[in-house]
């Protein structure tokens, strides 16, 4: 469920679509309101506290971040994620527990830095230099329509050069 919300080929309709054919034998008639529980269940039931402001940026992905996702849960809970079977709010609690001693939790820390605009200019660096694995894409929430009105106007921009 979460790689489809961060497989950018989908569009936000089809990334619920398949979060509510994973969560829901039947899909209920109410997609909004069944939406509004499938976000809420992912979030691990917490009330949303939408924060406004500038830290509202992607620190990780599951996708990119997957093998130091697994090492870290190794590393701190003694848990091999590729065997265990677990109910997704355990996962939640772990994965906001891993140590701070793990690669993945000093990636995503420098990542924050980095897009807070509180780095160093070692660690601006220091990310620089990590390229491809630093970079974590922020999510493209816009719709079919909009993308193809992008991809249109790109292309005729294109035929103008």
């Amino acid at each position: 469920m979460i790689l489809a919300f961060e497989d950018e080929e989908l569009v936000d309709f089809e990334k619920r679509m398949v979060m509510l054919q994973l969560l829901y034998p039947v899909i209920p008639d109410n997609l909004d309101k069944a939406s509004e529980l499938g976000m809420k269940f992912m979030d691990g039931a917490k009330e949303s506290t939408e924060e406004s402001g500038s830290d509202n940026y992607r620190v990780y992905s599951f996708t990119k971040d997957a093998n130091l996702i697994f090492s870290a849960f190794r590393q701190t809970h003694g848990i091999d994620l590729q065997t265990a079977n677990m109910h997704w709010f355990e996962f939640l609690a772990l994965f906001d527990d891993l140590g701070g001693d793990t690669v993945f939790c000093q990636l995503t820390s420098l990542r924050k830095r980095v897009k807070s605009g509180k780095a160093t200019k070692d660690e601006e660096e220091m990310a620089r230099e990590l390229g491809d694995m630093f970079v974590i894409e922020e999510y493209d929430a816009r719709t079919l329509e909009e993308k193809v009105a992008e991809a249109e106007f790109m292309a005729q921009l294109e035929g103008i050069n």
